[in-house]
């Protein structure tokens, strides 16, 4: 496997590349519109080509070339269709800037046969994976409740872009909390949502959001942001639970905390036993979400790379689903709750 990389953004800098260092890929080579960008990450990571452009580099790909495209979500159209047909490609996400752009996205790899996944790279953290890994061995009995939390203090300046977005919260943060309980639940039934600004940040579409994802009557899926607490770390919080009916996981995310420091995670689990009080145990954790996560990620490409029968767990197949869901939150926050209508 060789990655060529499109784009030299801060994400490639601080997730990307130094994931595919850990897990020992082999990147060999860049382009950015940027240049200078560009040969800064080379030099800072060792990357041995820059390219001038993307036809340079795509004449120099290969059949173990896989594409890494981190750009904007209103150009990545143009980047596909300018990469060979039958590529595998990860697409960093979202999956474009609406559903109608997601279609497109996804009709141009069918069209092109490309091999293509979205980096929702949430589903793939090492927390999460333990998570998956209790569930599956049925220790938790019948999933009954998902809850993420985020309440933090966002330094958006960091990403200049999201001022212009007609969308934020939902479609740039919430997303990885809706394809995270996709992941483990499947598609929901229905979505409920409403996602609002705040009055010291009113240059934003929105920082906060409430989304409830419906799954019927046994089960409940809730997703509750707040990037406006900036009150101190004492009240801050960013955790997923998941509940069953024998045992519980709570795993707390600290990147949001104090970000981009960011403070510890930590995994706790507990599981029922007949006449005995809940016990709690703690879990150490090796690696987190950011960058380890965006391992998985291409590792997923990677499997499509060397077996051509392998369907990617973050193809785009799949991916369009979770901006069927945002789509839906963003319909959801439009079209309103149910008013009151009397006097009394």
């Amino acid at each position: 496997m060789k990655i060529q990389i499109i784009g030299a953004g801060g994400i490639v800098r601080d997730a990307h590349l130094p994931a595919y260092q850990l897990a020992n890929f082999d990147v060999a080579g860049i382009f950015d519109v940027d240049g200078t960008k560009a040969h800064k990450l080379a030099e800072a990571f060792s990357i041995p080509d820059v390219y001038p452009s993307i036809a340079k580099m795509t004449a120099a790909a290969d059949k173990e070339t896989i594409f890494d495209v981190a750009v904007p979500g209103k150009v990545v159209l143009q980047v596909l269709s300018e990469l060979p047909d039958e590529a595998v490609v990860l697409i960093q996400k979202p999956m474009g800037d609406d559903l109608d752009s997601a279609q497109a996205i996804l009709e141009l790899c069918r069209k092109k046969k490309l091999k293509a996944g979205i980096n929702f790279q949430m589903r793939y953290s090492p927390y999460i994976q333990k998570a998956r890994e209790i569930i599956s061995s049925g220790q938790l009995g019948e999933l009954c409740d998902i809850e993420i939390k985020i309440n933090v203090f966002t330094p958006w300046h960091l990403w200049d872009f999201l001022f212009s977005s007609e969308r934020v919260e939902i479609l740039y943060h919430s997303i990885h909390y809706v394809d995270l309980v996709r992941s483990f639940l499947g598609n929901p039934n229905k979505i409920y949502a409403k996602t609002v600004k705040h009055p010291k940040m009113q240059k934003l579409a929105s920082v906060k959001s409430n989304i409830i994802m419906d799954y019927g009557e046994m089960l409940q899926a809730n997703i509750l942001t707040n990037h406006a607490h900036e009150f101190g770390l004492k009240h801050q919080q960013s955790y997923v639970k998941i509940e069953g009916t024998k045992g519980a996981v709570m795993v707390e995310m600290g990147l949001y905390k104090d970000y981009p420091r960011g403070t510890a995670d930590k995994f706790e689990y507990v599981i029922l036993e007949e006449g005995k009080k809940p016990v709690w145990q703690e879990v150490k954790i090796n690696g987190t979400w950011f960058p380890h996560a965006f391992i998985g990620s291409m590792a997923e490409m990677k499997k499509a790379l060397e077996n051509p029968s392998y369907v990617p767990d973050n193809s785009v197949e799949d991916c369009i689903y979770t901006m069927a869901c945002v789509e839906a939150a963003y319909a959801s926050n439009d079209t309103g709750g149910v008013q009151l209508e009397r006097d009394f």
